[in-house]
């Protein structure tokens, strides 16, 4: 098995597709959620302060490049 010297060079070696691999959504879109609270798979929000809808769509896709890399 190949070793990378970081994370980045690793994705930098993976297709697009596959880069979103369980756990990682989070950590993918960290800065974007910064200012709401997270944990491991959850992202808490309020009806005060809703997830941005062009966030969502990005989350949505990152499972859905998730769900099909498993297959």
């Amino acid at each position: 098995m190949k070793q990378f010297a970081s994370v980045a060079a690793y994705l930098k070696a993976v297709p697009p597709a596959p880069r979103f691999f369980p756990g990682t959504a989070l950590t993918v879109f960290k800065k974007e959620l910064a200012t709401y609270e997270t944990s491991k798979g959850t992202i808490r929000f309020t009806v005060d302060k809703p997830l941005p809808v062009t966030l969502v769509r990005k989350l949505v896709k990152a499972r859905i490049a998730q769900n099909e890399a498993r297959r």
